[in-house]
């Protein structure tokens, strides 16, 4: 049995970046930002790097839904210690996916690439939802730690 872990990775606004509102309002201007992986984010793929280390699991599979430009986020996953990625790009470029649709595309992942373990941010910093670990451990029926800081 492959003892694998499955990692979300998502692309926002780096935190150090300054935000510019858009002239109209609408939203933050992303046009020429600095964009890196969510810290939430970081900080799950650095424990499932952890757990490979200790040989708790053989495989680090980092995820993305994005748009085309999610691949650098990806990349960095990669330079950081993942051994595979998978980016799900997003229909539409400009409208962010919403977080059931995020835990349904990780729910079919899960059940094609059977992991044995499914890391998630505790939060993103650009929405601060908090709601795609939640469903998704909903639509697999299994348990779920939240908040977590150390497995």
């Amino acid at each position: 049995m492959s003892r694998k872990v499955l990692v979300g990775v998502k692309r926002v606004l780096d935190y150090l970046s300054k935000v510019r509102v858009k002239p109209d309002g609408s939203g933050v201007d992303l046009k020429n930002a600095k964009m890196s992986i969510n810290p939430f984010c970081e900080i799950a793929l650095e424990e499932a790097i952890r757990l490979r280390e200790k040989k708790l699991v053989n495989e680090v599979v980092v995820v993305s839904v994005g748009p085309k430009d999610a691949e650098t986020t990806l990349r960095s996953a990669l330079a950081l210690g993942a051994d595979r990625a998978l980016h799900i790009q997003s229909p539409v470029e400009n409208i962010p996916p919403e977080p059931l649709s995020i835990a349904k595309i990780f729910y079919k992942l899960v059940l094609r690439e059977e992991p044995s373990l499914v890391l998630l941010g505790k939060q993103a910093i650009d929405d601060d939802s908090n709601q795609t670990p939640q469903m998704l451990a909903g639509l697999l029926n299994w348990p779920q730690a939240t908040f977590a800081s150390e497995i």
